[in-house]
This record gives C-alpha cells, structure tokens and sequence, in this order.
C-alpha cells in the first residue's frame, strides 16, 4: 500500500543544512506516526520528476523539503501532472532553505519544527498558481510566489554566488553590490489586463506571494487566493535614491515612494523596448538578457498544507 505522504528532500538546499536535517525530519514524522517515504534529490529538476511519478504512484500529500527552488520544482511537477491528466496531490512544505519566501507568503511556519506541527495538522487551502513564459522557458515554467525582472533578480544571482554569507544578509550584501552593476534601466513596455504602461523600469516584481530574498516585501497585501498577480515597479533613480528606497521594501512601505508603483493583474506582460531583461522565477533563472516574458494565473488552483484559512 502506498505511504500517504512523499518527502521530496533536497540535500543541498540551505547550503547544507537539508541534508542535516533529514535524521531529524524522519524520526519526528516517525515517532508522530506518519506514514511517508523520503527520497533525496539528485540533480536539477530531480524534485520535478519526482512529484510527477509521485502523483503516479497514488501519494496524497508531497512534501518539498528545502527552500524556494525546491518548492518550485515541486510546485511544477504537481502542476504537470495535473496538466497531464495523471492526477492530483496536496503540497507541502519543510524550509530548510536560505529565504523560504513561498512559505512565507503562503502561512507555512519558516522554522522546521513549527513547519512539521503544520504538516501533520494537515490544514489545507486552495492558491493560485502563476506561469511566466519567455526566457529559457518559452513553453512555461510555473511560479508560486513570483517572478523579479531587473534590479530584484540581479540580486539574486550576485546573492547565490556568495559563499561567506546567507539569508537576508546575503540579499542586503547583494542588493548594495547590484547598484554598481545594474543601474541604467532598460525601457520597457507593460501591458497588463488591457492597459499599457511605457517607462524606464529599474524593477519589476510580479508578486503571487508577499516577500522575495527573505525580507524584502514585494507586495506586502497580496493575497494567494484572489486569481490575481501584484505588480510592483520600481522607476529610473538615482544610486542615492536606490539606496534610501531600499528600506521601504523591508516594511513593505515602497508604495508610497513616487519612484515606485503598484497594481494587479491576472496577465501580464513586459517587453524590453530597449536593454534586456534578467529575470528569475522563485529564484530560478528565467533568463539572463531576456526580450519578453509573459505572466498569467493558472485555472487551476492547486491544495496546500498551511496554517492559513
């Protein structure tokens, strides 16, 4: 008979600490008398491949344990094998990552063992999923808390590179290092539910969850259920005025800047008129110079292990 729940756990994730931590995750679950199978990944998109044959094989809940990477692979294969006709499954997640961005936003405990209380609580609800087109991905990869163009996801590949720092100190690290690197904006088009918007961007963050890079709240009001994607768009500035905009994402204040603004959409998408556009999906690389890349909700809305109603 097949376990009910499938821990999809990654080694590597928090640098590390995922390995550490599965002696920990599988006495717990043991001794609270869950029945689960847990497999380790193996290579890039493992966990994708893993939650689709997990879906096969009749698991009712899989786990992602890891960080943001990890969840969106997840979050792809149980997105796939519902597009395939396979079948359905509950997600859940263990954050043993460096931002745990997706959990946050979505009312999953950051902290492993609150995170384990959460998973064998079994509260579940229904949230949307985006999918962003272009890139490396002109077929679609799926996304469940968003997707930085420019400025955002330049710091997170500086970030990744680091390898004396993590966590929000690694993004604050190379958030500062990013305004000597990316600093002239490219012009861009975005056209988002009928309506159009020209404009030199230094940013642009497509929001389904509330935080990216472990502290900066993107779209501090979004909710993961409403069908809609949050948009926040950063303007041309100075480095000084970079600088003192900065702190506003940390209170999930920046709207109220004039150099930043805000809105919602189901579809939208950003074309680069002039320039190019680095662009990450949940911290994974959608492209480094991209041209266009398209956003939209899915009409699926796909269950999760949360403490939110």
């Amino acid at each position: 008979m097949t376990p009910t729940y499938k821990i999809i756990a990654n080694p590597v994730a928090g640098r590390g600490a995922g390995n550490l931590h599965i002696p920990q995750i599988e006495q717990t679950l043991k001794k609270n008398g869950l029945d689960f199978q847990l497999t380790r990944t193996e290579y890039p998109m493992h966990a994708r491949d893993l939650a689709i044959q997990a879906v096969r094989d009749g698991f009712k809940v899989v786990v992602a344990s890891g960080g943001d990477g990890t969840c969106n692979e997840v979050l792809n294969g149980l997105m796939e094998a519902h597009t395939m006709g396979i079948g359905e499954a509950c997600m859940a997640v263990l954050c043993v990552g460096r931002g745990n961005d997706f959990a946050f936003g979505m009312g999953i405990p950051t902290h492993l063992e609150d995170g384990m209380i959460t998973l064998m609580a079994g509260n579940r609800r229904r949230i949307d999923v985006g999918c962003v087109k272009g890139g490396l991905f002109p077929q679609g990869r799926y996304f469940g808390n968003g997707v930085g163009i420019g400025f955002d996801a330049t710091v997170g590949f500086v970030s990744a590179k680091m390898t004396h720092l993590s966590g929000f100190a690694s993004y604050i690290v190379a958030a500062l290092k990013t305004i000597t690197l990316y600093y002239n904006a490219p012009l861009v088009k975005i056209e988002y539910d009928g309506q159009e918007l020209i404009q030199p961007s230094l940013m642009v963050s497509i929001m389904n969850g509330r935080r990216m890079g472990g502290g900066f709240l993107m779209a501090p009001h979004s909710l993961p259920d409403d069908g809609a994607l949050d948009m926040c768009v950063a303007h041309q500035m100075s480095r000084l005025t970079i600088l003192r905009t900065i702190p506003s994402f940390f209170k999930g204040s920046q709207a109220d800047r004039p150099n930043i603004w805000t809105g919602r959409a189901r579809q939208i998408s950003v074309t680069a008129l002039n320039g190019s556009l680095p662009a990450h999906a949940d911290g994974e690389t959608l492209c480094t110079e991209g041209r266009q890349l398209v956003m939209e909700t899915s009409s699926y809305q796909m269950e999760l292990i949360c403490n939110a109603k």
